[in-house]
């Protein structure tokens, strides 16, 4: 049934791009996922944070308004602030790509945000992530899950050491 409606739906969008009316073009065609992939976090860990690169490839800006995902209970889309000097994560209502231009999702920066894990999501694991553009398309991508280490995650381990060595000529 899937793959019949999938036919009907990408017949629909080719009459829809080879009609005059451009701006009805399917966001999602034009968008490209380079990279994607989700941070692995200890397993009671309340969210965890998927990150990737957009890049538009179209000649008209995209919006993604929204993401959804089987692995957690809410997705939302993020960025970090600083705010007085302390980096708070905030709720934003779109990540805008310009025409031919890209957006980088990446730790401390933009990312999607996975909010109750519904499984333990564990280093080779892959996540289904479906992001919702302005116009109601969908692009759905799998991001394999990662360990990253040493990403400010620590509260600055690591970066003391060098300061009480002394260099004896």
């Amino acid at each position: 049934m899937k793959s019949l409606f999938s036919r009907k739906t990408f017949a629909l969008a080719g009459l829809l791009m080879a009609s005059s009316f451009s701006v009805m073009a399917n966001q999602a065609a034009q968008l490209e996922v380079d990279n994607p992939f989700v941070r692995e976090m200890p397993p009671m860990a309340p969210a965890t944070g998927a990150f990737m690169t957009l890049i538009n490839t179209g000649d008209s800006s995209i919006a993604v308004v929204r993401a959804k995902s089987d692995a957690a209970n809410t997705v939302e889309l993020h960025t970090h602030i600083n705010d007085g000097g302390v980096m708070r994560m905030r709720e934003i209502p779109e990540i805008a790509i310009d025409p031919m231009g890209q957006a980088e999702l990446k730790p401390g920066g933009l990312h999607v945000m996975l909010i109750g894990p519904t499984r333990a999501l564990t280093e080779g694991d892959l996540v289904d992530i479906t992001l919702v553009m302005a116009d109601g398309s969908e692009k759905t991508l799998q991001a394999p899950v990662r360990k990253i280490m040493g990403m400010g995650m620590g509260m600055g381990q690591g970066h003391q050491g060098g300061h009480g060595m002394h260099r004896h000529h």
